[in-house]
């Protein structure tokens, strides 16, 4: 390790010069190990029911205890770290032992002879054997609970990956995380402290047995105190914890800045804040108490002993042998009872977590036998008399299905929003609770989802999902994908970085990354949910003739596309019709044509159209940032910027009291010093017995005093934290709020949303926490040395070389300790994005049967931090032993120093230097541990401030603000205008010029990258611009605040954004309309029957991101929501993207009729839903191409002709159709 500080004090540490963990511990060996003890533990309690069930007629349940599990894999790791602590706590109680030796060899300095030195001697090795084993200790300990956590996480992970879509809904994404990250690590912090449950009251017992030794009975009523006390102070650390959790909207952070919500959500959450506030408040009050009884017991327990050992025998005289003895055994009291308390809190968070973990582990997984998979057959897919439902009590959601697929076959499932299209891929894939029937799947799967699942690696890796590079057929897939051309404008091509979710590619390209990803798989069935709906018209075209259709690379594959697209049917060899969960019709297309009327209507009316998108927002021009782990340098900048937000009142007042509580302490040990050496020189008992109660009293007095300055440093400790954690929190909230949504969108989420729960959960509950026992700890080192030094001046001879050795191993380790940490740090997170991606993407997982590789993958992160943390827990140990060493010195400086005087030193003073003496050693090791813990948690500070320098957007209000009444007329007029997504890049819009008319209704279209999302950024100054300037209705949009000029807009974005809780909330999170309204645009938006077949009509509580609504009724809901928010000026982006042709021919009209006054900005998808549109723009690499009525651009034959023509439009194609 001696290697690794000095590298680290050399250069900044990297993972390669870490020490690798022996396999032993390693999560490759300590997972399988306890998986195999977790599934023995699991047949057991089969068994054990089974028993039960036999002699009870009742049902008596018990779950397989997690526990029991732990144990049999860990207990002989278990017992040896036990051993070690029994040995430590042995030699705990020698040295006060040899201590009172030598205090009784002071009062007898006649015998003196090489009896002192032996003393001297013997303490030094007892406080260096002590360090030792309790080193050693430390070290098993923390390596053991780290273990548990591992495999602990490693059992969490494989169940997540096999859970049932009932269990999906009990635990959500956050509840997974939580237990994998909180619930597993207080696993570790049991283990860590399970020690103490019987440690603590073993030093108790034996720290009161040397003291009956000292003062017999009188001990008994000390101990009273002690019973009483405990309880109190147990309860106070059980109840500060702390249980709210604030809702972050940061995920939906676009649709309040496209609607201006973000004032009523900051007041929201403001609102959550203050709650947790007060909840924290509370709880902090108890911990005044706590600190108030950790300090003043071993007082209390003394006062109340010294005073009844007076009162059993008058003749009972405290001499310096007893004072100190007893005091010092006192002190080793402390400890315990500081101990006890926090370990009975951790025990019962530790129930909690295990109850938790329990229902989790034993909750319903997917059954296999769901699906007959060794089917062997003429047909690929088989359904017969099938019925499924999301859960077992459920309601069908898919009934008798009686399907038979053919090998080879292209098939489409086609029907109405919510009819059940994507459950019949689910139920394929053994996703649904199979109610009755059989379900028949010959092969092996590949599964496209309807919402892309992107993992955040190289492109290269998202396509191979683990499968051999084959470079031939990978250029093929590549090619059919139509990725080549986004291949060449990405900066690393396919070595390009993906960031979280795929920020940085197009929703069109992450489609079409996800099939590129299913074709390479080479499976024998292809289920894919509508993977053409986000793609442009030309790209669909060629996606369904290179890739799907019956010249395309699957064409011998079995293919179950799921679609909208209505004109692909021709070439189907079958068609699945699906009306509310049943079969409606099913056949080919003539059959169905010839059978069908509903289907001849929808041909009829909408045959001639084909949706397309794929808006890249000119994302492509630059890479993923990678977000580095900032190096743990703390600034005395930081720590002042926490001062200032503390408030320097209570800044001073804490310097104050805790000075004050220092010098009291002091003052009481001196007090009791000098009272024993009067006594020594008393010649009558009468005497001693005059002064005794005075005595006591001065005494109790100061410790009154004392536990005065507790309460109150604690007290002002609190008002001062609460302070800070309200300030800036704020300041976090509004800084974030403020940010330019590219902010957003090349920051991966979750390191915001760290900012807001890991950092300032160490600003609300660590950092005042750490800087108080610090400073604490520094006045006790202080006062410690001046009493030893003035009790034995040439004590300062000894301590000057020594405090320079110790300050430079505190540098030396302090360098790499910060490297090791931050190293830790940064291969934490991993572990928890691991887990949130597979959790969204479990359904592809499972589909491609790849949960072997993801299992190994999480043993990989987990393995790489357990390399970090062991790193860290050995540095540690390097430090204390040597930290402890010098402190050992010092006692052994200090006693020898004692023995030399002989005769000229007093025992009393002796006994009152050797007790400061043996708690140095613990005082330094805490102080520099705190130091350490003050450096790393400052970091939290400066993440959380660094908000505030970055580029902000725009004011939300401005001094200029527009009339009310405006914009009145809606007319949009863009002069020369031009916009960049950032400064590096090229230009996203060149010379934009155009003016609409009052109501005036335009499309936009333009291919791939062509700028028509960029344009309706750009009116909503989400994009600032390079030159020119937008004009509405007379006022340059760029004068007036940005909440005044959104707050008059409206939009009904590509991706429909819903947030976690009632769907009434969702549609009007204002609450500006009554309940009538909302039923009137639910009406408009044909959602009214389905809302009203809800139990709890607008009440329904909608999941995280609206997953139990469709995708299609999700963007009905934003509709509504638009509907409700009358403006002069709508945009649709993309806005009937998921929805099936009737519906959207539907919500058309209802746009119509209900935006009829106002000026309406269409980004086409669908070109039928622009074709009569008053004019439409059409915009190529930037630049407005054309800007006229659809007819006269389909006279001129320009780039909107093509696009017609492509998408089956004009009376050329009928034609050739």
């Amino acid at each position: 390790i001696f290697s690794l500080i000095t590298l680290g004090y050399k250069k900044p540490l990297e993972r390669e010069d870490l020490f690798e963990i022996n396999d032993s511990d390693s999560s490759y060996v300590v997972y399988p190990i306890f998986e195999k003890q977790w599934r023995k533990e699991v047949l057991r309690n089969q068994e054990r029911q089974k028993v039960k069930a036999s002699f009870c007629k009742e049902a008596c349940t018990r779950k397989p205890s997690l526990l029991y599990a732990l144990w049999n894999t860990f207990k002989s790791a278990l017992i040896q770290v036990a051993l070690f602590r029994v040995f430590a706590d042995i030699l705990f109680f020698t040295s006060p032992l040899i201590m009172k030796q030598m205090i009784i060899f002071c009062e007898h300095s006649s015998d003196f002879g090489w009896i002192g030195y032996g003393y001297a001697v013997a303490l030094f090795v007892v406080v260096f054997l002590q360090t030792l084993i309790l080193q050693q200790y430390q070290r098993f300990n923390t390596l053991t609970s780290a273990k548990i956590k591992t495999a602990v996480i490693g059992l969490i992970y494989k169940k997540s990956l096999l859970l049932s879509n009932v269990s999906r809904k009990k635990f959500s994404t956050g509840q997974i995380i939580n237990l994998m990250s909180a619930d597993a690590q207080q696993l570790m912090d049991f283990t860590a402290n399970l020690n103490l449950l019987w440690s603590g009251p073993f030093q108790i017992l034996m720290a009161i047995y040397l003291l009956w030794q000292e003062l017999g009975s009188a001990v008994l009523a000390g101990v009273a105190v002690l019973v009483f006390v405990i309880p109190i102070n147990a309860l106070a650390a059980t109840r500060v914890k702390n249980d709210i959790k604030l809702i972050l909207y940061i995920w939906k952070i676009e649709i309040l800045k496209l609607y201006a919500w973000e004032p009523f959500y900051q007041n929201k959450i403001i609102e959550i804040r203050d709650e947790e506030l007060e909840f924290q408040k509370s709880a902090r009050y108890l911990t005044v108490f706590s600190r108030l009884a950790l300090t003043c017991i071993p007082f209390l327990v003394s006062l109340v002993t010294f005073r009844v050992y007076f009162l059993l025998d008058e003749e009972n005289i405290l001499t310096a042998t007893k004072v100190f003895t007893s005091m010092s055994l006192f002190n080793i009291l402390r400890i315990p009872l500081f101990e006890l308390p926090q370990v009975i809190s951790t025990v019962v968070q530790t129930r909690i977590s295990l109850d938790r973990l329990e229902d989790f582990l034993n909750d319903e997984e997917l059954l296999p036998q769901n699906i007959e998979t060794n089917y062997i057959g003429d047909h690929a897919i088989g359904f017969t008399n099938a019925s499924f439902s999301w859960d077992k009590t459920g309601i069908p959601v898919l009934k008798d299905l009686n399907i038979k697929i053919p090998e080879g076959a292209l098939v489409a499932v086609v029907g109405p929003v919510g009819s059940g299209k994507s459950s019949v891929l689910s139920a394929i894939l053994g996703e649904m609770e199979k109610l009755t029937g059989v379900v028949q799947r010959k092969g092996s799967v590949a599964y496209v989802s309807q919402q892309a699942w992107i993992q955040n690696c190289v492109l290269q890796e998202n396509i191979l999902f683990g499968s051999v590079m084959q470079k031939q057929f990978y250029e093929r897939v590549l090619e059919a994908c139509a990725l080549l051309p986004d291949l060449e404008q990405l900066p690393n091509g396919d070595q390009t970085e993906i960031g979280e979710r795929g920020v940085n590619i197009s929703g069109g390209q992450k489609h079409r990354v996800s099939l590129a990803r299913a074709v390479y798989s080479g499976a024998d069935i292809y289920l894919l949910d509508d993977p053409l709906s986000a793609v442009d018209v030309h790209v669909g075209k060629q996606l369904f003739e290179k890739v799907i259709g019956s010249l395309g690379l699957l064409k011998d594959k079995t293919r179950i596309l799921v679609t909208n697209n209505l004109t692909l049917l021709p070439q189907m060899d079958l068609i699945v019709v699906m009306e509310s969960g049943r079969v409606a019709h099913m056949g080919t297309y003539q059959e169905l044509i010839s059978k069908t009327k509903s289907l001849t209507n929808l041909l009829e009316v909408f045959s001639e159209q084909e949706k397309g998108k794929d808006t890249m927002k000119n994302k492509l021009g630059y890479n993923m940032p990678t977000h580095f782990e900032s190096p743990l340098i703390v600034k005395f900048s930081i720590i002042l910027k926490y001062l200032q937000s503390f408030n320097w009142l209570w800044v001073w007042l804490v310097l104050v009291t805790y000075l004050g509580q220092n010098l009291t302490s002091i003052g009481q040990n001196l007090w009791l010093s000098a009272w024993a050496r009067e006594a020594k020189h008393m010649n009558e008992f009468t005497e001693w017995k005059q002064i005794r109660s005075y005595k006591l009293n001065i005494y109790g007095l100061l410790g009154l005093i004392q536990g005065l300055f507790v309460c109150s440093g604690a007290y002002v400790v609190t008002k001062g934290s609460l302070t800070a954690s309200r300030t800036m929190y704020a300041q976090l909230l509004n800084n974030v709020l403020h940010l330019p949504l590219q902010f957003f969108e090349t920051t991966p989420i979750g390191q915001i949303v760290s900012r807001f729960t890991k950092d300032m959960f160490v600003i609300d509950t660590r950092f005042h926490y750490y800087f108080r026992m610090w400073m604490n700890c520094t006045l006790d080192v202080v006062g410690t040395v001046l009493v030893i030094a003035g009790a034995l001046p040439l004590f300062i001879l000894g301590i000057i070389p020594l405090v320079f050795f110790y300050f430079s191993i505190q540098r030396y380790y302090m360098a790499s300790s910060r490297q090791i940490r931050r190293l830790a740090g940064a291969s934490r997170s991993p572990i928890i994005s691991h887990l949130s991606e597979t959790l969204s993407g479990v359904s592809t997982i499972r589909a491609f049967g790849h949960e072997h590789r993801f299992i190994q993958q999480n043993k990989e992160v987990v393995n790489e931090n357990l390399v970090c943390f062991y790193n860290n827990v050995i540095s540690n140990r390097w430090l204390s032993v040597r930290l402890e060493f010098l402190g050992n010195i010092m006692v052994f400086f200090a006693a020898l120093l004692a023995v030399l005087a002989g005769n000229s030193i007093d025992s009393a003073i002796v006994g009152l230097s050797i007790s400061y003496a043996l708690n140095i050693t613990h005082s330094l090791n805490f102080w520099v541990k705190q130091a350490c813990e003050i450096e790393s948690n400052a970091v939290s500070i400066e993440r959380v401030c660094e908000y505030e320098n970055m580029d902000k957007e725009a004011p939300w209000i401005m001094s200029r603000r527009p009339p009310l009444q405006w914009p009145n007329k809606g007319i949009v007029e863009f002069i020369n205008y031009q916009a960049r997504y950032r400064d590096d890049l090229g230009l996203a819009l060149q010379d934009i010029t155009f003016k609409t008319r009052e109501e005036e209704k335009i499309g936009i279209v333009g291919r791939t990258g062509a700028g028509k999302s960029t344009l309706s950024n750009c009116l909503f100054r989400i994009v600032e611009r390079s030159g020119g300037k937008i004009i509405i209705d007379g006022i340059d949009i760029s004068t007036i605040g940005l909440h005044d000029l959104r707050g008059k807009l409206n939009i009904i974005p590509q991706d429909p954004v819903l947030f976690s809780g009632t769907l009434q909330m969702n549609l009007d999170p204002l609450n500006n309309c009554s309940d009538s309204e909302l039923w009137e645009v639910l009406e408009l938006c044909h959602l009214k029957e389905f809302v009203q077949s809800l139990p709890e009509k607008l009440l329904h509580k909608i999941s995280e991101g609206g997953e139990n609504l469709s995708v299609g009724q999700r963007q009905l809901v934003c509709l509504a929501r638009a509907l409700l928010r009358k403006t002069k000026i709508l945009i649709l982006d993309e806005a009937t993207a998921s929805i099936d042709f009737k519906t959207d021919s539907l919500v058309q009209t209802t746009i119509r009729k209900e935006f009829s006054d106002c000026t309406i900005l269409t980004i086409a998808h669908r070109l039928h839903s622009i074709i009569d549109a008053d004019r439409v723009l059409v915009l190529d690499s930037g630049r407005i191409m054309e800007f006229e009525a659809p007819q006269n651009l389909i006279d001129q034959k320009g780039l909107f002709f093509e696009m017609a023509t492509e998408a089956g439009i004009t009376p050329d194609s009928r034609t050739k159709k």
